[in-house]
C-alpha cells in the first residue's frame, strides 16, 4: 500500500498520526486535490467510452463527427487539468512523513524518549578538559585552519589524529562483515530521485548541499545511496536479508544548529560516518532493529566507553522511521551524552518510494520489503568521545586497546609529538 492509498483509505489514521508526531502536512489540501483528480478522471472515462461507441457505429454522421471534435477537445482540456492536480498532489504526499510502530512510545520531543540503557560513567581523579583544547594542545586538531581553509564549523585532523580517524572507519566496517554485511563504497553526490526515495527530499531540502546546474546533491549520509542501490528493482526474497555496510564523508548545511554547538566539532557540515542498511521481510523488521542497536553498541563496547541507549519517542522520530532508537556515549569534556548513532524500522515506505519490490518466492505475489538503517557509528563523536574518556592528566590520549592494531601498535598520543 502507498502513501497515497493509505491517505484515501484512512484519513483519520494519518491526522492521528501527524498528531503523535507534532508535525504539520498538507493533508487536506491532499484530499481535496486526489477528490477533483478522480472526478475528473471519471470525466475523462466517460467521455472516452462515448468517443470508442461512437467509433463501433459504422459511418459517422455529421452531427457524430461535430460531436466528437466537442469530446477531443473536452478531454484535451480535461487531460491536462487532471494532470496539473496529480503533480500537485503526488509532490504534497511527498511531505507526509512514515506511519508510526504502535510500539513507539507516544511523546512530544526528546525529553519524552524513554532510556533502555544507562552506563554509569567512571569517577575521575581529575578534571577533564574538552577536546579542543586536548586537540589543540596535541597538535592532532586544528580548528583555525579548517575555519581559514573553508569556514565556520569546518576543521582539520593532523598526524596521530587524522590516523585514528581513518583506523576507526576501517575497523568499525570490519566489525560488521562478520555479522552479514556487505561493503559497499558508494559515490557521494546524488541524483534528486535518490533522496526522494529515502526520503530527504523534500522535507530536508533546506539542509543539503546542491549543485544546481547538474542537479546533483552531496549526500548527507550513505542511507540514500544504500537505499536507492535497488531502486526500481524487484529483489530475490530468498536472498534476504541484505546487509550493507558502508563509509562517507556526509555534507549538510546544519541550518537548523545555528548557534549550537559551536566549539569544538561536535557539529559540522562535512564529517565521516558509516552506515548500515538492510532490506528485509516485513515480520523479520523488528528483529533486525534489535540487530542494529547491538551492532552500533558493540562498538562502544569494545571501546570501553559508557554507552546510553534511549527508544525514541514519537515526537522524535525520523521522518521516514515508524521506531527508532538512539545510542549515545558519555562525554567527560564536555559533560553530555553525545548521540553516535540512530537506528531505525522505516518499513516499507523507502521502498514505497523508490519502486523496491520482491518475491518471495519464483511467480510470486510482489511485495515492497521493509528497509532499516543505522549508523554504526558516526564520526567525529565518536572521534571526540575518545579523546575526552581516555585523556590523561599529562595531556596524552591513550589509544583504545581494540583498535591499537589499526594504528601500527601505537598506545598513546603524546604532547609535543605533533606540533601545530
Amino acid at each position: 500500500m502507498t502513501a497515497l492509498q493509505r491517505i484515501r483509505e484512512d484519513p483519520q489514521k494519518v491526522r492521528d498520526m501527524l498528531a503523535a508526531r507534532g508535525f504539520e502536512a498538507p493533508l487536506e489540501r491532499i484530499l481535496e486535490l486526489d477528490r477533483k483528480a478522480r472526478e475528473l478522471r471519471a470525466q475523462v472515462e466517460a467521455l472516452n467510452a462515448e468517443r470508442n461507441k461512437a467509433s463501433r457505429g459504422g459511418p459517422p454522421s455529421e452531427d457524430v463527427k461535430a460531436r466528437m471534435r466537442e469530446v477531443g477537445e473536452r478531454i484535451k482540456a480535461l487531460q491536462a487539468e487532471l494532470t496539473a492536480l496529480e503533480a500537485e498532489r503526488d509532490e504534497l504526499v511527498l511531505h507526509v512523513p512514515n506511519m508510526l510502530d504502535p510500539q513507539a512510545p507516544r511523546g512530544a520531543g526528546e525529553h519524552d524518549n524513554k532510556v533502555i540503557r544507562q552506563d554509569v560513567p567512571p569517577k575521575r581523579l581529575f578534571t577533564p578538559k574538552p577536546h579542543w583544547e586536548i586537540g589543540e594542545l596535541l597538535g592532532i586538531l586544528d580548528i583555525p585552519r579548517g575555519t581559514k581553509m573553508s569556514g565556520s564549523r569546518f576543521y582539520v585532523l593532523r598526524g596521530a589524529g587524522a590516523a585514528l580517524q581513518r583506523a576507526l572507519i576501517a575497523w568499525m566496517i570490519d566489525l560488521k562483515l562478520p555479522h552479514g554485511f556487505t561493503e559497499i563504497y558508494p559515490p557521494f553526490l546524488t541524483r534528486r530521485e535518490t533522496l526522494i526515495a529515502s526520503s530527504h527530499l523534500p522535507h530536508f531540502a533546506a539542509n543539503q548541499y546542491h549543485d544546481e546546474p547538474d542537479d546533483l546533491w552531496l549526500i548527507p549520509t550513505a542511507e540514500p545511496q544504500l537505499v536507492s542501490l535497488h531502486r526500481d528493482e524487484v529483489l530475490d526474497g530468498q536472498r534476504f536479508p541484505l546487509r550493507y555496510v558502508s563509509y562517507t564523508a556526509c555534507f549538510r548545511r546544519e541550518q537548523m544548529s545555528a548557534g549550537r554547538d559551536v566549539r569544538g566539532i561536535k557539529r559540522g557540515h562535512q564529517f565521516d560516518k558509516v552506515e548500515m542498511v538492510v532490506y528485509c521481510h516485513p515480520e523479520d523488521s523488528p528483529k533486525e532493529l534489535d540487530g542494529l542497536v547491538t551492532r552500533a553498541v558493540e562498538v562502544l563496547e569494545r571501546l570501553e566507553m559508557p554507552v546510553r541507549v534511549l527508544e525514541l519517542c514519537t515526537g522524535d522520530l525520523a521522518f521516514q522511521a515508524m521506531r527508532g532508537f538512539d545510542v549515545e556515549v558519555w562525554s567527560p569534556g564536555v559533560g553530555e551524552w553525545l548521540e553516535v548513532s540512530s537506528c531505525s524500522n522505516c518499513g516499507s515506505f523507502q521502498a514505497e518510494r523508490g519502486n523496491i519490490r520482491y518475491r518471495r518466492e519464483r511467480g510470486g505475489q510482489l511485495e515492497h520489503p521493509h528497509l532499516l538503517n543505522g549508523s554504526g557509528l558516526a564520526l567525529p563523536r565518536l572521534l571526540i568521545a575518545i579523546m575526552e574518556n581516555y585523556q590523561r592528566e599529562d595531556g596524552s590520549i591513550e589509544i583504545p586497546k581494540a583498535i591499537r592494531s589499526y594504528v601500527g601498535g601505537r598506545e598513546k598520543i603524546a604532547p609535543g609529538e605533533f606540533s601545530l
